[in-house]
């Protein structure tokens, strides 16, 4: 396991390599693997990023998020122009707007409403991220379906073992109703979220309950 200074610059070292944070000031903070972000960004995209980035490296279990997004630009987007962009970029992205309600309140975006898919809900916060303007997003997009189908455990299962950041890791699947839980044990956080990604892909998951321990 590596020790915290050694976590801390391997991040940092990540962050200089990307071209969207190599300027950025993001101080980072490790302790036993649970890594702290802090400092001011100046767009949600780069805030996106550093938190992408923190999750695939290795050793890192968990993280807490204190950036701050702060645009640059002294006319900054009002509200409706940011609106407006959000819901240009959600249909780019082909998602149901009849389902959608966007808010926008000093640059904190607040998205309501269901979608059929959690790739959908994903989608919906690259979307978001792709806007000027945005400080702060709350993604409050539920998961319905309007025909339900019992999970097949198996399915779920053998989806893990078709790609390489799941294979011959130790994952046990159950299914209840709608709910996937996994559990066990897997080496990155990178790893734990590829499964949970996985697992929402499942027919009929309206739940995943993601419990994996990170070794």
């Amino acid at each position: 396991m590596k020790n915290d200074l050694d976590l801390e610059k391997d991040i940092q070292d990540a962050f200089k390599w990307d071209p969207l944070l190599k300027t950025a000031k993001i101080t980072v903070q490790s302790h036993d693997g649970l890594v702290s972000l802090s400092g001011v960004v100046q767009s949600y995209l780069i805030k996106l990023q550093a938190e992408n980035i923190t999750k695939s490296i290795v050793g890192v279990k968990a993280i807490i998020e204190h950036i701050t997004v702060k645009t640059a630009s002294v006319s900054e987007d009002t509200d409706e122009e940011v609106a407006d962009q959000v819901l240009h970029h959600l249909k780019l992205n082909w998602l149901p707007l009849d389902c959608i309600d966007i808010k926008v309140e000093n640059g904190h975006v607040t998205l309501d409403g269901h979608v059929k898919y959690n790739f959908q809900k994903e989608d919906a916060k690259k979307s978001v991220g792709n806007v000027k303007g945005v400080k702060i997003f709350t993604n409050n997009l539920k998961m319905v379906t309007e025909t339900p189908v019992q999970l097949e455990k198996l399915s779920i299962e053998q989806a893990l073992l078709r790609y390489s950041a799941t294979y011959d890791q130790n994952i046990r699947v159950s299914a209840d109703g709608n709910l996937v839980s996994l559990k066990g044990t897997v080496k990155s956080l990178y790893q734990k979220e590829e499964a949970e990604k996985i697992a929402w892909n499942g027919p009929g998951v309206l739940a995943v309950n993601n419990e994996l321990l990170i070794e």
